[in-house]
């Protein structure tokens, strides 16, 4: 069928119900509209779903969400996993109880156990939950920072990971193979709960999780000794980071927390932000104002899954509230955790930091100072997860930090995704340590400046919506692959690497080998000067994403050499 046939089928089949067919006869006569959200099916991709809620299906709504379910549901069977179940979270966007309660019964009508939590939960816990429950696999609804019109579906396995190879892809398959929609099973939810199929998750998740993150402080006499001193402001941004944030910060001690009113509570339509992401500056606003009114030391803002983090610091030699990106912030706490540990004697024999191939340069030479193992994983939390089984697996390395350059770390193996509540804690510890010493983050920062170099990061991000879009970033993707280019700018490119045809290119000698990771649709840049640039289409959202570092010898130098950096890869595109 045609994108005007499918929407003809769900405008007239008795499957649909009375609100879709409502919404689609409102824009029947809207030829674009109706193609953009009929000319495919919304993609079930290496996480699971995102899209724009609405009827369709190219959109998230219950049917989409099903057949998700009935795909997922046929995988587990496949590996015996109905026993064992699916541990289900949610956050707090529009649709979010409702998707996972569809979730839920899909999965229970094929006499799979599932677990629901009884109110909304960060991504983290979900992780963590799944395994504590011995779970097959795992959901979390959420489209993490994406706009308010946004919602998601997120799988993960039984090791507490976001599914990577080759669940992914069989369980894309499985989802792919559902030809009829109308196929898909579902039940009542009361029949479910009886034949014990449909189970509430509640408090005692919460505390095991509590009890987990504690785990990971190091210098707790640290927090007591400054606990009346130290002054944080934090903001939920409207999502699920507030109640366990707020508990394990009290529980620690912290005496002055102070919660920006304002975006306290869930609010799916994110009133108070243009876009619910700690990496706008725009989102810190009344976070700031708050900060400025109390005096704050740092000012810290979670994403709505509360999986992400980002943060000001006060500098004392401008009074000024300075923003940290991700990188900063997550090598913040691994210099902290790599140092304190050594010096503690609690770091673990043949201890590793894993990041990915679009984190900062400074990973390299912060673990190459205190003689720890850097595994670098393609783009994803997912495969930072991934490493923590292996190494459990294998016994060759012990995990002691992760982190990626898209505001998200993860300290602890209790969860196998980034943790933006245990994010919060370290650094509100690290905060401690430095108002101890009568320092800010900001003044540790650059005493790692001087000490490391002066590296630098951002991203260049071209948005390319509909159909056409998609097309015209695979052919930007091609050009780059096709004739990569020898510099940029005044940085000559000394290797090539292309993830999705696992192919290397020395460009000096022309030698060629292979790439180490899984295959990716990945464009690596390695520059003179410890500085590089990647290209990757984004696998949520209609972008094409540009990654760039650099190092520079002070923040000046370093700002100049990546902005010039930038100019170059967009004149190239």
């Amino acid at each position: 069928m045609n994108y005007r046939d499918t929407f003809e089928f769900w405008l007239n089949d008795d499957y649909f119900d009375a609100k879709t067919k409502e919404e689609l006869l409102a824009i029947r006569n809207n030829e674009k509209e109706v193609e953009d959200r009929f000319y495919k099916n919304l993609e079930f991709g290496t996480g699971g779903l995102r899209g724009v809620i609405g009827a369709g299906t190219n959109r998230m709504n219950i049917y989409t969400v099903r057949k998700a379910s009935q795909g997922l549901a046929n995988y587990v069977l496949k590996a015996d996993g109905a026993q064992q179940g699916v541990a289900i979270a949610y956050d707090s966007r529009r649709m979010s109880p409702e998707f996972a309660d569809e979730a839920a019964l899909c999965l229970a009508a094929n006499g799979i156990k599932t677990y629901v939590f009884d109110a909304l939960r960060p991504t983290p816990e979900l992780s963590f939950a799944l395994r504590k429950l011995g779970c097959k696999a795992g959901i979390v609804i959420t489209a993490s920072h994406n706009p308010p019109e946004y919602n998601g579906y997120k799988v993960y396995w039984e090791d507490g990971a976001q599914i990577t190879p080759p669940h992914d892809k069989n369980i894309i398959g499985e989802v792919n193979a559902i030809e009829d929609i109308r196929s898909v099973k579902t039940m009542e939810k009361a029949d479910a709960q009886v034949k014990g199929l449909y189970n509430v998750i509640g408090a005692e998740i919460d505390d095991a999780y509590m009890a987990e993150l504690k785990k990971q402080i190091i210098h707790p006499e640290i927090i007591k000794a400054v606990a009346e001193e130290i002054k944080i402001v934090y903001s939920p941004f409207h999502g699920t980071g507030n109640v366990p944030v707020r508990r394990i910060l009290k529980e620690l001690g912290f005496q002055h927390v102070y919660v920006v009113p304002e975006q306290e509570l869930p609010d799916p339509d994110f009133t108070t932000l243009e876009y619910p992401n700690p990496e706008d500056p725009k989102a810190f606003t009344l976070a700031l104002k708050l900060a400025k009114e109390k005096g704050a030391d740092i000012v810290m803002a979670t994403d709505p899954d509360a999986d992400r983090l980002g943060i000001y610091a006060l500098d004392t030699r401008t009074g000024e509230y300075v923003p940290f990106t991700g990188n900063m912030s997550g090598m913040l706490i691994a210099e902290y955790i790599l140092r304190e540990r050594l010096a503690n004697g609690t770091m673990p024999k043949n201890p590793a930091l894993v990041t990915t191939i679009v984190t900062t340069n400074m990973a390299h030479a912060v673990t190459q100072a205190y003689g720890v193992k850097e595994i670098d994983t393609l783009t994803g939390f997912k495969y930072i997860g991934e490493q923590i089984h292996i190494f459990e697996q294998t016994g060759k390395y012990n995990y002691v930090f992760g982190l990626e350059e898209s505001y998200g770390c993860l300290a602890g193996t209790h969860a196998r995704d980034k943790d933006a509540v245990v994010a919060v804690m370290c650094l509100a510890e690290v905060a401690a340590y430095c108002k101890k010493l009568g320092i800010t983050l900001w003044d540790m920062m650059m005493e790692m400046y001087d000490k490391y170099g002066y590296y630098k990061e951002t991203q260049y991000a071209i948005t390319k919506k509909g159909k056409e879009g998609l097309e015209e970033i695979a052919q930007m993707m091609e050009k780059l692959r096709n004739d990569p280019p020898k510099a940029f700018g005044d940085l000559k490119v000394k290797e090539f690497r292309d993830y999705k045809m696992q192919r290397t290119v020395n460009i000096e000698t022309g030698e060629e080998g292979k790439t180490d990771l899984p295959v990716s649709n990945v464009l690596y840049f390695d520059l003179e000067n410890d500085s590089w640039c990647c290209a990757r289409p984004s696998g949520t959202e209609p972008k094409i994403k540009f990654y760039m570092g650099i190092k520079g010898t002070d923040l000046l130098d370093a700002q100049q050499r990546l902005d010039a950096l930038t100019e170059a890869v967009k004149s190239f595109i």
